[in-house]
C-alpha cells in the first residue's frame, strides 16, 4: 500500500510538472528555439528551490510544529538564522536564474514569468479545492 501510494503520488506529481510545463510554454508564447535553452535553466533552478524547500520544511517547520513551546532563546536564535539562510539561497537561486535567462529570453518574458508561475499555483490550487469540495 505504501510503494502503491508513493507511486500514485510520483505519478501525480509528474502530471503536475507537465501541465505547469505546458502552461508556462504557451504562456510566455516561447519558440521552440527558447523553449530549447529555457526549460534546462528553469528545471535546473525549480530543482535547487525544490531541495530547498525540503531541507526548509525539515529544518525548520518541523521544529516549529512540534517544539515551540520548548524553545530555548537560543534555539529561537539558531533557528531564525537558518531562516535567513534559506531566504539569501532562494535569493541566490533566483538571481542566478535571471542572469542565466537574460541570455535565453527578453527581460519582458522574464518578469511575465513570475506572473505566469503564480497564476498556474492559484488555478492548481482552485482545481484542489474543488476536487475537495466535491468529495464532500
Amino acid at each position: 500500500l505504501v510503494s502503491t501510494g508513493l507511486f500514485a503520488q510520483g505519478e501525480r506529481h509528474r502530471k503536475i510538472k507537465a501541465l505547469k510545463t505546458a502552461y508556462i510554454t504557451e504562456q510566455l508564447n516561447l519558440s521552440s528555439a527558447e523553449a530549447e535553452k529555457f526549460w534546462p535553466v528553469y528545471n535546473d533552478f525549480d530543482a535547487k528551490m525544490t531541495t530547498l524547500r525540503k531541507e526548509e520544511r525539515r529544518d525548520i517547520f518541523e521544529k516549529i510544529r512540534t517544539g515551540m513551546d520548548t524553545m530555548s532563546d537560543e534555539e529561537a536564535n539558531l533557528l531564525l538564522d537558518k531562516v535567513i539562510a534559506f531566504k539569501t539561497s532562494e535569493l541566490e537561486y533566483n538571481t542566478e536564474m535571471v542572469q542565466e535567462l537574460r541570455k535565453v529570453l527578453s527581460p519582458k518574458k522574464i518578469i511575465k514569468l513570475k506572473k505566469v508561475e503564480e497564476d498556474f499555483k492559484r488555478r492548481l490550487l482552485e482545481k484542489f479545492r474543488e476536487r475537495k469540495n466535491h468529495r464532500e
